[in-house]
């Protein structure tokens, strides 16, 4: 399968090579708006058919503590939670497949220092990735480790086709889901980046 190489982003001395993503990489468009009036959330379509994928509806005040990330049809795939530790300095975010009533053993974990702009994630599998990102730039960026350098999945700020360049809004998202990252599992995962800025 060809490669091709992503667009750079700014190199830090401790930054690790940016790795080259596959063509083919699944194409969503990430609007942060909710489909309900008033709630605030996400709504996710495939480029290739225009279809709702995903969905996040949410009224609550606290949506930085639980979220549900949904299906098309409304049936809740993960719930996210923030886990939080007295006199911590890490950000702990835990996703849990299906509606959570009760706290169980999650899938994935999130984990985050204060004040550094990227994440370590971890899932049940033994699967590992570090996630970095910038609020400035409007990209994030999801890294298979533990090289670091194999880029499954990025979010960018999207591009009109019209006009070259022009941004669509400050809203509006570009998800590539790379082969072998799975797109409601990098969803979740662009959800916890969004809550953690």
């Amino acid at each position: 399968m060809r490669r091709t190489r992503v667009h750079e982003e700014p190199k830090l001395a401790s930054d690790v090579p940016i790795s080259k993503g596959f063509s083919t990489a699944n194409k969503l468009t990430i609007w942060q708006k909710s489909l309900l009036f008033n709630g605030r959330g996400y709504t996710v379509y495939d480029n290739s058919t225009g279809e709702l994928i995903f969905r996040v509806d949410n009224y609550a005040s606290d949506w930085r503590v639980e979220m549900f990330l949904m299906d098309s049809t409304g049936n809740v795939l993960f719930t996210i939670k923030r886990s939080r530790k007295k006199l911590s300095f890490l950000e702990r975010w835990e996703v849990f497949r299906g509606e959570v009533k009760d706290q169980g053993k999650p899938f994935i974990k999130a984990t985050k220092a204060f004040g550094v702009a990227s994440c370590k994630v971890s899932s049940a599998a033994g699967d590992e990735y570090e996630m970095r990102w910038s609020a400035q730039e409007g990209w994030s960026r999801i890294y298979q480790m533990p090289a670091g350098t194999l880029l499954v999945a990025e979010v960018n700020r999207k591009l009109g086709k019209a006009t070259p360049g022009f941004l669509l809004g400050k809203d509006v998202y570009s998800l590539s889901v790379y082969p072998g990252m799975d797109q409601s599992t990098a969803m979740a995962l662009v959800m916890i980046n969004d809550a953690m800025r």
